[in-house]
């Protein structure tokens, strides 16, 4: 049952992003095709769907598509949320000053989920979206989460965790890690050099908010941050400063 139950989940998920990939109406037998979803077991989706207001029928041709609710729903959420909205003016300033890619980002198991994404100003910039999933050992805030941990279980997790090779550049030795992530401490700030994402570079630092700890990095393609690193470090302390001296709800 618990099986059947997350997988229900997962088929309403995909439904919405074919939509999102697509950008156009899809017929039922676009989206069962798209999605992977059995045509019968689709069309049960869909009906619910229709009939919660989530999506609306089209006659030429015969498609479906998202309605306004999803947004409306999750403007509301956002709308209430305790940490990023609250975060997005002092980190879409510290975009305006420095001019490249900000993130908000928090642990979630064994690895980082993004929760804001504000892109840089220039036209050749690092890109992601809010709620993308990356690595702890190969990305800057996670890195930066890393270094929060007491240093036993930071070395308990090295030796029981596998660092896959993102990029070439990616550090997959746990003693090269733990090197860095003690640097990183040293510092004041956390780094990573095309581990990631090929020839972006990118620099975090971690604040711990009402008991939740979050990091927040800078990142760009290399040709700029090379020389950069040290000033976007800078600029995060001063952010994460304005954060703590804000008046947040506990």
């Amino acid at each position: 049952m618990a099986d059947s139950g997350v997988t229900a989940i997962e088929r309403i998920l995909d439904i919405f992003e074919a939509f999102q990939a697509s950008q156009r109406p899809l017929s039922l037998t676009e989206l069962a095709e798209t999605t992977g979803i059995p045509k019968s077991s689709c069309h049960a989706i869909v009906a619910t769907l229709g009939a919660r207001g989530y999506l609306y029928s089209l006659t030429r041709p015969r498609s479906l598509y998202p309605t306004k609710r999803l947004f409306d729903v999750a403007r509301d959420i956002l709308a209430q949320d305790p940490f990023v909205e609250r975060m997005t003016p002092v980190l879409e300033r510290l975009r305006d000053a420095l001019r490249e890619t900000v993130i908000l980002g928090k642990r979630q198991g064994d690895a980082v989920v993004y929760l804001q994404v504000l892109e840089g100003l220039h036209s050749i910039r690092y890109s992601a979206r809010p709620g993308e999933i990356k690595p702890l050992h190969s990305s800057s805030i996670g890195k930066a989460l890393l270094g929060c941990m007491k240093e036993a279980d930071l070395k308990a997790w090295l030796a029981t965790h596998a660092l896959a090779g993102v990029t070439a550049a990616t550090l997959t030795d746990p003693q090269a890690l733990w090197a860095d992530i003690q640097r990183g401490r040293r510092q004041g700030y956390f780094q990573t050099r095309g581990e990631n994402v090929d020839d972006v570079w990118a620099v975090a630092t971690s604040l711990v908010l009402h008991q939740e700890t979050f990091a927040i990095a800078v990142a760009g393609p290399r040709h700029r941050m090379q020389e950069a690193m040290a000033e976007c470090a800078g600029q995060l302390v001063v952010a994460c400063g304005a954060i703590l001296r804000q008046a947040l709800p506990a």
